[in-house]
């Protein structure tokens, strides 16, 4: 009778135990899939200069951040900035990642890559190209689909330094005069 007990106290005790709230399986290859979709439509989106378009991937209080220019805060802030560059004749661009960190519910991930990018060089409007990396948090939303929070790139190509200013190149050659 004793082990009898022992034996369903046991049982109880495992049974009580499986019956917990156990998170949700995350489909982590799933994710990967649709975060590289999602970029791939924001990449087709850039090809096609279509601004709006590039910024329906992002959430209404989402922040992109670029160099040489101020955080964009917000889908509106972001379609007008991306409007601005898509207009450039020259502007062409490619992205990807190359990792994608998926949070243990399955409903953040974040994206490393690199991109190259063509612009209008400001000065002579010839074609400067450059390269850098990049980090993309995205959420997912309620209709499974995945959206941009955060956005952060980075150019690996150093900026061209300012021309000096002619009347500083000027002083210079008087004062070589002088000696």
């Amino acid at each position: 009778m004793k082990r009898l007990g022992i034996l369903l106290i046991t049982a109880s005790a495992l049974f009580l135990t499986s019956c917990g709230d156990d998170p949700p399986v995350v489909n982590k290859t799933a994710i990967e899939k649709s975060i590289h979709d999602t970029e791939a439509g924001m990449v087709k989106a850039l090809a096609a200069k279509d601004a709006g378009a590039f910024a329906a991937n992002y959430t209404t209080d989402a922040v992109m951040m670029s160099p040489f220019s101020p955080a964009m805060k917000g889908t509106a802030a972001i379609k007008t900035g991306m409007a601005a560059l898509v207009s450039d004749p020259n502007f062409k661009i490619d992205f990807s990642s190359d990792r994608i960190e998926i949070s243990t519910a399955g409903d953040m991930a974040a994206a490393r890559g690199s991109y190259t990018m063509t612009v209008s060089d400001p000065g002579t409007k010839k074609p400067l190209n450059d390269k850098g990396s990049y980090v993309t948090v995205f959420r997912k939303q309620t209709d499974n689909t995945w959206k941009s929070v955060l956005d952060i790139n980075t150019s690996e190509v150093a900026p061209t330094p300012p021309a000096a200013p002619k009347s500083a190149a000027k002083k210079a050659v008087k004062k070589g005069k002088k000696r």
